[in-house]
């Protein structure tokens, strides 16, 4: 493609040499540069792309797209500056890989928890209706019924267009994807058109990187100011930034809400273990799912599905046959008569949501062992509150080793410590090591009682000192059950 063609929806502060030149791949990673390349060099949180612009022109880079011109230039090649390279980099690798939203109905979800149970339950409830789908999500990208691997919530642009386009080349009608407050803030998703935006909830998270909750507000804000004038913005209600999301949106407002008169209106009639009955909008659904944070994630889906068009009787028909995402509020039934429980929660918010749903169905009739952690080099503010949260819905408390990356495990569980008064440690145990921790609140559980290892969820893996040890919180456990764990 020419790099005029690829210039159409960026603005040049200036350009020096010719843009009438073919364009043959787009980075920004100097690594991956080939001959007749673009590069774009963004100005990264951890790294300078502006460093390695000397680097991707000795890889074969025949035109560079900067915020602020090198010390020296050379002739043959075109550099092109523009006032925000991370808003221009999402632009041109949408027009390089087609401008795939174009083709696609992409939906985005954000918010604090449920981004990933909502995305990918209207992945899976798409897929039940015959389209052909895509996903984006931190568990697991999928294009139709072929997973790709990710790193992140929201890839970088490129590889965010790159997977966007391999989507409308096999056909996709659909695509949902998990938007982070990061990739906003990160301008990753400018470019891309989007048929529709869900947001779930708001609870302090991410702070070691937006610094404020007022931060982090206005980035997931952001997503429903940019929305565009035909597409749908569906919010929670019962959340109290709900409507702040859509103060500013140009698109369609639609409400969902447990507690509200509102668009989709939802009760939960019954919960156990097994699952719960809903009501929405007056009808009844029966679904495996448990806790009142996952009626909201279906309430969500419920809505958005609606919202394109499904007809409702079929989108309850089409939940019902729906099942919990991987690592998601999982239950493990124990030979000895207790139930263990898998979930991802770690903010002090989803622990709170775990504990309650656990409480609803329990009314009483069996204790709660916690098993939680939390991960190094992430904002410290939450682990003082995430240890207070579990000690309060918590018969027993064990506090243990999460990813502790490049962070002692013994700071981590001191800090989480901070959070706990005299009473409070008397029914709380520090076991750093976390297969151990598991194991004692598997022998301390009885008939009736309900582990929950939180923290992990579908991760099967640990990060110590930047190496990943293979180790999966469901793993251990039925190996525990199965009297295989040593």
């Amino acid at each position: 493609m020419k790099l005029n063609e690829l210039l159409k929806t960026v603005q040049p502060v200036d350009v020096i040499g010719s843009t009438d030149i073919e364009i043959t791949g787009v980075d920004i990673d100097s690594r991956r540069v080939e001959t007749g390349h673009l590069f774009m060099a963004m100005r990264g949180t951890q790294t300078d792309g502006h460093t390695y612009i000397p680097a991707a022109i000795g890889k074969g880079a025949c035109a560079i797209v900067c915020e602020e011109l090198p010390a020296e230039t050379q002739p043959d090649i075109t550099y092109v500056t523009v006032k925000d390279s991370e808003d221009a980099t999402g632009r041109i690798a949408t027009l390089f890989y087609g401008d795939p939203t174009s083709q696609l109905e992409l939906v985005g979800v954000t918010g604090t928890n449920g981004k990933t149970t909502t995305a990918t339950l209207l992945y899976r409830l798409f897929r039940h209706f015959g389209y052909k789908v895509g996903l984006i999500s931190t568990v697991c990208n999928y294009i139709d019924d072929e997973s790709v691997p990710t790193d992140h919530t929201t890839p970088d642009p490129i590889t965010l267009n790159q997977l966007l386009g391999r989507m409308a080349d096999a056909g996709c009608q659909y695509a949902f994807m998990e938007v982070s407050s990061h990739a906003i803030a990160q301008k990753r998703i400018s470019g891309l058109r989007f048929a529709g935006g869900i947001f779930t909830n708001l609870t302090r998270d991410h702070l070691d990187y937006h610094k404020t909750v007022d931060n982090y507000i206005r980035a997931k804000k952001k997503f429903f100011d940019d929305m565009p004038r035909d597409a749908f913005s569906l919010v929670n209600l019962d959340d109290k930034n709900g409507m702040v999301m859509v103060q500013n949106t140009r698109s369609h407002i639609h409400t969902y809400s447990l507690r509200s008169l509102c668009d989709f209106k939802g009760r939960v009639l019954e919960s156990h273990f097994e699952g719960m009955l809903l009501d929405f909008n007056g009808q009844e659904v029966a679904v495996p799912f448990v806790g009142r944070f996952n009626a909201y994630n279906l309430l969500a889906v419920f809505g958005a599905a609606v919202l394109l068009g499904q007809k409702p009787e079929e989108v309850l028909i089409g939940l019902s046959t729906l099942h919990p995402v991987s690592g998601r509020f999982e239950t493990i039934r124990s030979p000895q008569g207790f139930t263990a429980i898998v979930d991802y929660a770690h903010t002090p918010d989803a622990l709170v949501n775990v504990l309650n749903a656990i409480h609803g169905v329990l009314e009483g009739r069996g204790r709660v062992i916690t098993v939680v952690g939390a991960g190094g080099n992430r904002d410290k503010g939450k682990r003082p509150m995430m240890a207070k949260e579990a000690v309060r819905q918590s018969d027993r408390l064990i506090l243990t080793s999460d990813n502790p990356r490049f962070e002692e495990p013994q700071d981590i569980i001191r800090d989480m410590v901070a959070g706990l008064n005299a009473e409070e440690m008397q029914k709380t145990l520090c076991i750093t090591d976390r297969r151990e921790a598991i194991r004692t609140a598997c022998m301390l559980a009885q008939k009736g009682d309900v582990v929950l290892v939180a923290g992990k969820g579908h991760e099967d893996y640990q990060e110590v000192k930047g190496v990943k040890h293979h180790f999966d919180d469901k793993e251990e456990i039925r190996n525990i059950f199965a009297g295989t764990n040593h």
